[in-house]
């Protein structure tokens, strides 16, 4: 891990707060790849996180996101625990579309990892005791080489579409596993996420190919 990362994890240990790496980092440490970026997800909320880093930067309006700022540039993600709000408890907003618009409501460990896009993704790392905790097997989709969608694909893609566009990456850019046609067999109804993908005005296609560059 980087000395960055750690200085964040360790800082918020002592402070008193619950603090994993997560996502991609550990999937790809776990792989035995190199990791490009690494997460931390904590139980701290933004404004505790700009109190404990002085080098905090808080971005983000449907998930409020610390940038910890160092020097190189460097930049650690830190997230607060989320779970579903009350409105995607209802599955429905006010548009009658599952799409998340907002995301702001904080959770436990567990909650969070259960809104994740990936199994793969929703490991996560204790510097506490320096072990992986794993709430939706991730560990064996990686022992088998499956990409697997948290919950519901048909539910999670409608949520954030980008998911669909994520797993495609995953496939062919971090894992290279044969899992790219067993994720979308668990979509039972892939022409219409094919058509809800594109249905987007020019801007939200823009904002797809960068994020998946970024």
């Amino acid at each position: 891990m980087s000395p960055e990362v750690l200085k964040v994890l360790y800082r918020l240990h002592r402070t008193g707060h619950l603090a994993y790496l997560c996502g991609g980092g550990v999937r790809d440490l776990l792989l035995g790849h190199d990791v490009k970026d690494f997460d931390v997800a904590t139980d701290a909320e933004p404004k505790q996180l700009k109190e404990v880093f002085g080098n905090c930067r808080l971005v983000g309006r449907r998930f409020r996101i610390a940038h910890i700022m160092f020097k190189g540039p460097k930049i650690i993600e830190v997230s607060t625990f989320r779970k579903a709000s009350e409105d995607e408890k209802e599955a429905m907003d006010n548009c009658g579309t599952l799409l998340i618009r907002r995301d702001n409501t904080f959770g436990t460990p567990a909650e969070d990892a259960f809104r994740r896009d990936f199994t793969s993704n929703a490991l996560y790392y204790n510097i506490a005791d320096f072990t992986v905790i794993d709430y939706v097997g991730g560990m064996g989709d990686l022992d088998s080489r499956l990409i697997r969608a948290v919950g519901d694909p048909n539910i999670r893609f409608q949520e954030d579409p980008i998911r669909i566009l994520r797993g495609i990456r995953l496939d062919l850019d971090s894992l290279g596993f044969f899992g790219l046609e067993l994720l979308f067999d668990l979509c039972s109804n892939l022409d219409f996420f094919s058509n809800f993908l594109f249905s987007f005005s020019p801007s939200f296609g823009f904002g797809l190919g960068f994020r998946l560059n970024s």
